[in-house]
Parts: structure tokens; C-alpha cells; sequence
């Protein structure tokens, strides 16, 4: 669940925290108070794209954070550690956003630095939104597809299916690219050709990167490595006096002195120590630099070398390993128009195989899609009936099409509010307070089978009233027992159902307007319904109303 959201400095927002309880969250408040700010800060935590025109007036910056509990995060902790960040620590997601007036703003995720998409991503798990404008969504028949197979649990399905899909659009990718004309097979062979055969000649290894250039250094610089060796080995050892002449010396006085004194004992044992490591190094020099010789036929060699592997670096690409694997991409390419004939053969008989494979899956899908869709139908219609829509009906069309990416299928979801009246497509509909209704009781029937755990309501009342905002905050009160829900309301009728209410209200602060939120209980939510139903002037009537109705809505 969302438990925090804290939001400063964001429009008419200076600073404010509010603190989500279980179940279903109302928020109230006058016309303009800045109630949709809250859906808009946790839109920009999420990865809704930004403006710097959201920084409320004469501020550098503003943020918005989230906090969310998670029962099990394993799912969001496996996504996090592929992008490389912290884990959530007993459960905790804390996502921050913050927008500044340069532009240069930052995305954090439990502290670490983020992406707008990596937002996006953890979003789309956490938080379904709905706004005023969102039921354009509905109209898609791409989404209407996605919510049939969301309620069916397709999803191994309709992945299955994919997989299939994309494997012939390879298939016939690579059909693509053989189907030109001889002259051009004739030239591209001719090119190939050229580009094998070099690489191949060159011999190359994934260590030239490196050994190439160490070598040349070493050969290049053999008289500077063989005067500094030699200077170095004559001050360590072998000069009248080296530093190994003086521990002879050193070590005969310690000797006699560690008769005398008893710490002089590990002094003698740590100037033997240092002996030893004298001779160890002027050896390990010795090794190293015995055949180093500034041969100029080597050097000549390791340059021409070098300027081939720079020549190629500039064709084929920017390391040995890319070199060497455009090779194999190239002979392959080769392989297949050298045997163009037999190639196109072939993948014309794995076309055929495959699309085979493709209609069989897409069928299934198809089927399974059908009963889905009539199940669905069915618990929708029954939604609405209990949204004032007592003769409606819901129904999903399904056509079969050609295979595409989505399947062998096209959705129409059909509506007819009335008795008497046929069935059209939603996008026909006109009334935005009947396609409202018809989300929420989608969102609904597809509570008990969504996994994300909170959703957003964003005035999803809109153009109903009376009864109807009862029914409306029944279903919501239905949704809230297996998700948190967070609904920005007008009507007193959804607002008394809320386990939690919040008012946002404006104030004039040091000349300044600014929107504040509270949790309201007990008389003040009492007089905040009244205020809802009857303006501001607030009389026994509205009072007495506000506390039967607060009572039937939480029973």
C-alpha cells in the first residue's frame, strides 16, 4: 500500500505530507483547492513526463516522495536489482522525484539514482490511475484486448502466442534480405568475399588490443627499460656501494649488537628479511629485462600491425571482439547467398512451418479468448445494473483478423444502457458519466484478478449524482477490500463511504496562497458531507442529513 506521499513546493502546494490508510481513502474539498494536485504529484513520482512550469512560484525546484509497504517484494526486488539498485529494506519503496527550474532533475528509487523509466516500470506494478479524461483508454481496442486477457489470465497464452508471432516476423525478416536481384547478390557476395578473407588473413586474436600495444612500448623503449634496469640493479646489488653491501654491514654490527641488547634480535631478523628481498627484486629485474633488445625489424612489424588493427577498427568495429564477430555475422551473410537458392528453400518451408504454428496458437488464443470475453460480459452487466443501469447490458464482439502482434482477434466492447435499444461500440457513447460507470464496474469485475495493489480514482464520478454516487461509492467500498483505493470525489455519496477521509483546502499564508490537506473524523467529517451537500452555511437539516448518511455508508 501507499502510505506516504509528501509534496512540496509543486503548484499551490508548499509543503504537505499525508499519511494513506487501508482500504478505501476519500479526499474532498472545494472547487479549485488543489484536490488533483495529490493524483498529480503521485502521476510525476510514477514517470509521467514533468514541466518546470510545476514549480510553484519563485522556487528553484520541487519533489514529490513516495513511500509504499509491500507485503512481498520480490517481484519489484528482482526488477530493482536487474537496473542495479538497493533492494527494498523489510518491505519499504521510497521513490523520489525531483523537478528544478534548469531542467536538471533527479529520479531516486530507495536512494539510489534512477531513470524516468525505471519509474514508469516500478509504477506500472504498484498503481492503476484513472482520471477524468482516462476512459479514452477504454475506447482502444488494444486495451479492451488487454482487460479481456487480464480477466481470463491468458497470460501464458497470449505470451506463448507471441513468442510464435515473432519468430515468423524473424523468419520472414531474413526471407526479405536474400529476395533481391542477382546483381546485387553478385555484389554483396564480392564484398563479403573481400571483408573474410582479410580478417581471416590477419589472424587476429582478442589479446592484440592489449599485447600489441604493450610490446611495442616495451621494444620501442628497450635502450631507456635496459639503462634504468641496469642503474636500478647496480644500486641494489651490485655497486661497491649498493644498498646490499650495506646490509653486510648492517647485519655484522647487528650480530654483535644482539649479544648486547635483546631487541636487537628481531632487529637482525628484519635486516635479513630486507637482505633477502633485495636480492629477490634485483632477480625478478634480471629476469624480466635479460631479453628485451631493440630489435628494428620487431618494432617495424608490431606497427604495421598496429595500423592494420586500426584500419580494421575503423571498418568493422571498435575492438578485436567486434572485429571478430562482424567476421562470423559476415561469413554467415555469405554462407546464405552463396547457397541463395537452397536458403530461400528452406525458410519458405519454416515460414509455412511456422505459420502453421502461429494459427494453431492464435485459435487457442481466439478460444480462449471467447470465453473469457462472455464471462466477462456477464459480471460487468450484473456491475451495472447495480449502477442505475437496471436493463443495461455489456457485451464484447470478438472478429477474427489476420495474425498480428496481439493476436488473431479484434475486441469491440458494445453497450446498450436501455431496454429497447441495440448495442453500440463505447466509442459511440457519448455521455462521459456512462462511460465512468461502465469503467468503474470493469474495474470491479477485475479487482479480485488484478495484482496491482493501488488504485487511483480521479473524479471518476463525474457528471452523476443522488442515487447514483451511492452506488457508486458501494463499488468502490467493494474494490477497497482487495486494494487500497485513493478517490478524489464531489459527491457526498462516495465520500461517506471512505475508511479514511482527507479535505484539501486553500489558505492565504505571508500573502501567499497555499493548499493544505488534513484527515478529518468524527463532527468535523460530519460537517464537511453537510458542507458538500449544502454550501457552506450549514443547518440542522444538512447536519442531521450528513450523519445519517456518514452512518449508512460505513455500515
Amino acid at each position: 500500500m501507499l502510505t506516504t506521499l509528501r509534496i512540496k513546493n509543486l503548484a499551490i502546494v508548499e509543503n504537505i505530507t499525508v499519511e494513506y490508510g487501508n482500504g478505501l481513502n476519500v479526499i474532498t474539498g472545494e472547487t479549485g483547492a488543489g484536490k488533483s494536485i495529490l493524483a498529480a504529484a503521485l502521476s510525476l513520482v510514477l514517470g509521467e513526463r514533468s514541466d518546470k512550469t510545476m514549480i510553484r512560484a519563485s522556487e528553484e525546484q520541487c519533489g514529490v516522495e513516495a513511500v509504499f509497504q509491500l507485503d512481498d517484494p520480490s517481484e519489484i526486488n528482482a526488477i530493482l536489482s536487474e537496473m542495479g539498485l538497493d533492494a527494498c529494506e523489510d518491505g519499504k519503496l521510497i521513490v523520489r522525484r525531483i523537478i528544478t527550474a534548469s531542467g536538471s532533475g533527479k529520479n531516486l528509487i530507495n536512494d539510489c539514482p534512477s531513470t524516468v523509466q525505471a519509474l514508469n516500470k516500478i509504477g506500472d506494478l504498484l498503481v492503476d490511475m484513472h482520471g477524468p479524461h482516462d476512459h479514452q483508454s477504454l475506447l482502444s481496442q488494444e486495451f479492451q484486448l488487454d482487460l479481456i486477457d487480464s480477466f481470463g489470465h491468458l497470460t501464458q497464452t497470449r505470451d506463448a502466442y507471441q513468442k510464435l508471432f515473432r519468430e515468423l516476423c524473424d523468419i520472414k525478416s531474413k526471407r526479405r534480405e536474400l529476395d533481391c536481384d542477382d546483381t546485387e547478390v553478385a555484389r554483396q557476395i564480392e564484398m563479403l568475399s573481400f571483408q573474410v578473407k582479410e580478417i581471416e588473413d590477419a589472424k587476429l586474436t582478442e589479446s592484440d588490443d592489449t599485447d600489441l600495444e604493450n610490446e611495442h612500448k616495451v621494444t620501442a623503449n628497450a635502450q631507456r627499460i635496459l639503462e634504468l634496469s641496469d642503474g636500478i640493479r647496480n644500486a641494489l646489488s651490485e655497486g661497491e656501494s649498493s644498498a646490499f653491501n650495506a646490509f653486510s654491514t648492517i647485519q655484522s654490527a647487528l650480530n654483535e649488537l644482539a649479544n648486547l641488547l635483546p631487541e636487537a634480535v628481531e632487529w637482525k631478523k628484519e635486516a635479513e628479511s630486507v637482505s633477502i628481498q633485495i636480492q629477490e627484486l634485483c632477480t625478478s629485474i634480471t629476469s624480466r629485462v635479460q631479453n628485451i633488445e631493440g630489435n628494428a625489424e620487431r618494432l617495424q612489424w608490431l606497427e604495421d600491425r598496429m595500423a592494420m588493427l586500426h584500419k580494421f577498427k575503423r571498418k568493422y568495429g571498435s575492438s578485436v571482439k567486434e572485429i571478430l564477430e562482424h567476421l562470423n555475422k559476415s561469413k554467415e551473410r555469405l554462407g546464405d547467398l552463396q547457397t541463395r537458392g537452397e536458403k530461400i528453400a528452406e525458410i519458405d518451408k519454416q515460414i509455412e512451418e511456422t505459420n502453421k504454428s502461429v494459427e494453431s496458437s492464435g485459435k487457442k488464443l481466439a478460444k480462449e479468448r471467447k470465453a473469457a470475453a462472455e464471462s466477462m460480459a456477464k459480471a460487468i452487466t450484473k456491475e451495472l445494473r447495480n449502477l442505475g443501469f437496471k436493463q443495461g447490458s455489456f457485451s464484447v464482439e470478438l472478429r477474427p483478423v489476420e495474425p498480428g502482434p496481439a493476436g488473431m482477434d479484434e475486441a469491440d466492447f458494445e453497450f446498450a444502457p436501455n431496454v429497447g435499444e441495440p448495442a453500440r461500440p463505447l466509442r459511440a457513447i457519448a455521455s462521459s458519466g456512462e462511460i465512468s460507470r461502465v469503467m468503474l464496474a470493469i474495474k470491479t469485475v477485475l479487482a479480485n484478478h488484478d495484482r496491482i495493489p493501488v488504485l487511483v480514482f480521479d473524479e471518476i464520478d463525474s457528471n452523476v449524482g443522488g442515487e447514483m454516487g451511492n452506488a457508486i461509492g458501494a463499488k468502490l467500498s467493494v474494490v477497497a477490500e482487495k486494494h487500497q483505493v485513493l478517490c478524489i470525489t464531489h459527491l457526498p455519496q462516495v465520500a461517506v463511504h471512505g475508511q479514511t477521509h482527507f479535505v484539501v483546502a486553500k489558505e492565504v499564508r505571508a500573502g501567499r496562497t497555499c493548499t493544505g490537506i488534513k484527515e478529518i473524523k468524527g463532527d468535523d467529517r460530519v460537517e464537511e458531507i453537510a458542507r458538500m451537500l449544502g454550501g457552506r452555511d450549514l443547518t440542522s437539516v444538512t447536519l442531521k442529513h450528513a450523519r445519517e448518511m456518514l452512518k449508512k455508508g460505513t455500515e
